[in-house]
């Protein structure tokens, strides 16, 4: 073919954009019959990036439509959204929020054209002589689109190894009326936005992620291809805020984070406890059946263990600073005896590598698997905090196995298959799979070693029949790893368990096991955390089931409401006998009206209800009320007893 545009060769409006050579350009890019040419629809996942960076620029033209005086920050797009930061003198109200809304509305209609132009150096200086931001993003190029360090950084909006701008034109005039420094691509026009975007909220951000800079205004917005779809999404949202754990948590009386402890640290009540303590139990029993050998590390340890291991150099600013300790002085002053500096342990990692070493190992040992419920530390920023999903003080179920060369994939495998199983017992079942690849400027060992690794977890994973995405960079500084995405009811995605290989640690640690031979091997070691944390884990679990959980897993199983008080013993035998038989049972003998004990238990969302007046006491029997609001009268206590131990150990849903 002759050389043609993207609107030649894909007249259809759904296609907003290419792929040119593996390369995102606009659909306005020359293309010849030398290019591999591939269409983006809006539908896309790509589409949808390109749909919500162009809103985010139509919000910044909105703002400075209304603020000349705003200044630019960075507007990407990100998860079923996009943001703009701006440098302003008072923060953002909602009604300038709307006012912004409906500034947008009329640059959409108006069908300005997203045109790209690349500028020198000079020029973009020149012509963003007023932008502060923008200027100090033009030093940052240079950086090779597409590497890992590239797509992490604000660089993302500079425009690789050369300077973008893109000019937002108005259609009747042809004249340029706004304009944003950009790599892109871009929608074709603003009317490709159309009806499906809302602006969501305003937060205070610093800017470029430091807290050594100045804070600016960010505005949260989301765009979907129509209103409909914009819809839909809106009513995720507000269903995922009636299931938010930290409303939750606070409702059932689950956990807590006491100001006098300190920001993401949290306590777990009683009924939280009951909780996180089955959600253990269960991993336990499927530990043991797996073949681990549960171990037990200390919360401090000394620096240089975490300087042999690496964290040190690669994982300090996520360390809580140190404690020196063990220092001696004489009644001078002098120093008798040198201190050391203790850290809280992030990682529980290099202690079960010291636990491997204590002694001689053998290949017959092999795959030796250690686990551990094991508390760690982590600086999080205060500003990442987020209830239990983002703490500073977690538990992890972590694991690691040292395995021979030759037992490596098949433990992989069979690791995969733990998690799967084990996580599908919590009541998730939806799961794709993610491959962490090597991030070259954070990380050791040879390429011969995170090649092999790598090529090891594909195989595995792609074996495995789930879906498979990759994540480039995205590895741990020692190794890839495989991760388990789970969907939660109400289609969220959420990293759960991670597989990770690791060649690195067992040289570090100068680990050896004796082999068939005779000589002394290095084990490989495969990093295991099948939850993450039980923390988050707890609050997937809570946000999954809306805090109706299953009733192996609820913090209350049964309650017995008498019709009276005279019927109080009736049921109270009963819950006797329950408890007596591992039952969480109770007996609510308030002085509260019925309906009132029966609308408190429900929304406390305890699953049964054990009702009982004097047909019941006569008969033998008891009303058997679900949460739900289903309920069966006449239920013999037997068969009553019967359906409540199944229920708790089939682990189904009532």
């Amino acid at each position: 073919m002759s050389a043609q545009t993207g609107f030649e060769l894909f007249p259809d409006r759904t296609v907003v954009a290419l792929r040119v050579n593996g390369e995102l350009r606009d659909k306005a890019t020359t293309v010849t019959e030398a290019d591999t040419v591939e269409a983006v629809t809006i539908e896309s996942q790509d589409g949808l990036s390109i749909l919500r960076h162009s809103t985010a620029h139509v919000a910044a033209q909105a703002v400075q439509s209304i603020n000349p005086e705003a200044k630019l920050g960075i507007g990407p797009p990100i998860t079923d959204g996009f943001y703009y930061d701006f440098d302003v003198e008072t923060p953002f109200t909602l009604d300038e929020l709307k006012a912004i809304e409906k500034e947008m509305e009329r640059i959409i209609r108006s069908g300005q054209r997203f045109v790209r132009r690349v500028v020198t150096e000079a020029e973009a200086r020149a012509e963003f002589a007023g932008e502060p931001y923008k200027l100090e993003l033009i030093g940052l190029k240079g950086h090779e689109t597409g590497t890992a360090q590239f797509e992490s950084s604000e660089a993302v909006e500079v425009g690789g190894s050369e300077l973008t701008v893109y000019d937002n034109v108005d259609s009747a005039s042809g004249e340029t009326v706004w304009k944003d420094l950009c790599r892109g691509p871009h929608l074709p026009n603003t009317g490709a936005i159309r009806n499906g975007f809302a602006l969501m909220r305003v937060a205070a951000a610093y800017w470029r992620g430091s807290e050594k800079n100045k804070q600016l205004q960010r505005i949260y917005g989301t765009a979907w291809p129509s209103k409909e779809e914009l819809r839909a999404y809106q009513t995720r949202l507000e269903e995922a805020a009636k299931r938010d754990h930290r409303k939750l948590g606070q409702e059932l009386d689950l956990f807590s984070f006491p100001e006098e402890i300190g920001s993401g640290l949290a306590v777990f009540h009683p009924k939280g406890g009951i909780i996180r303590a089955e959600i253990e139990n269960y991993m336990r029993q499927r530990l043991i059946a797996y073949d681990y050998e549960l171990v037990n590390t200390p919360h401090i340890t000394k620096a240089h263990l975490y300087e042999i291991s690496g964290h040190l150099q690669w994982y300090k600013e996520g360390m809580f600073p140190p404690m020196h300790l063990d220092e001696e002085v004489d009644a001078e002053g002098n120093v008798v005896k040198q201190g050391q500096d203790y850290y809280l342990k992030p990682m529980n990692c290099p202690m079960h590598n010291l636990i491997f070493r204590a002694r001689g190992r053998s290949y017959r040992e092999l795959p030796l698997r250690l686990a551990e419920f094991g508390t760690v530390y982590r600086y999080e920023k205060s500003g990442v905090l987020a209830g239990l999903t983002r703490v500073r003080g977690l538990t992890q179920d972590d694991a690691h196995i040292y395995v021979t060369p030759e037992q490596v994939k098949g433990e992989i495998a069979s690791q995969l298959d733990f998690v799967l199983e084990t996580l599908r017992g919590y009541g998730l079942d939806d799961f794709y799979l993610e491959l962490s690849t090597r991030d070259p400027e954070k990380s050791v060992g040879t390429d011969e070693a995170w090649e092999e690794a790598t090529a090891t977890l594909r195989q595995v994973a792609l074996e495995s029949g789930l879906d498979l995405v990759d994540d480039p960079g995205g590895a741990a500084f020692y190794g890839p790893k495989i991760s388990v995405q789970a969907r939660d009811a109400i289609g969220r995605t959420w990293q759960l368990s991670t597989v990770q290989l690791d060649f690195n640690q067992p040289e570090l640690f100068e680990l050896r096991y004796a082999a068939a031979d005779g000589t002394q091997q290095q084990p490989v070691m495969i990093h295991r955390a099948l939850l993450g944390s039980i923390e988050r884990f707890f609050a997937i679990l809570l946000e999954h089931y809306a805090g109706a959980f299953p009733v192996w897993l609820s913090p209350v199983q049964v309650v017995g409401i008498p019709v009276a008080e005279e019927y109080a013993d009736y049921l109270g035998e009963l819950v006797a006998r329950l408890k007596g038989e591992g039952v969480r049972a109770q007996l609510d003998s308030s002085d509260d009206r019925m309906q009132k004990k029966i609308r408190t238990h429900t929304q406390q969302k305890v699953p049964f209800m054990l009702i009982a007046g004097e047909q019941d006491r006569a008969a033998g029997t008891v009303s058997f009320r679900f949460r739900d609001g289903r309920q069966e009268n006449g239920l013999a206590i037997e068969e009553a007893v019967r359906r409540i131990h199944d229920s708790i150990t089939t682990k189904v849903q009532v």
